[in-house]
């Protein structure tokens, strides 16, 4: 849809990394129309069925959940 409308942009997700490097608290904070927001979610969620896993974040030596804003870019 998005490529027939001309659809150009930029979707953010944000999404918290835990302590075991899993990916949670998924939500989309900037989409764009034509389903492109929903694109951008769906590939998150399937990291969560990948292999590896993210490294999670540390604070004083103590691994600690990580906030991220992952942009995704739409250009024809």
């Amino acid at each position: 849809e998005a490529r027939k409308n001309g659809t150009e942009g930029m979707a953010v997700i944000q999404f918290v990394v835990d302590t075991k490097g899993n990916i949670t608290k998924i939500k989309l904070k900037k989409d764009l129309k034509d389903g492109c927001g929903a694109e951008a979610l769906r590939v998150v969620k399937s990291m969560n069925d990948m292999p590896e896993k993210w490294i999670p974040g540390k604070q004083c030596g103590k691994e600690v959940n990580v906030e991220v804003a992952l942009p995704f870019k739409f250009k024809l």
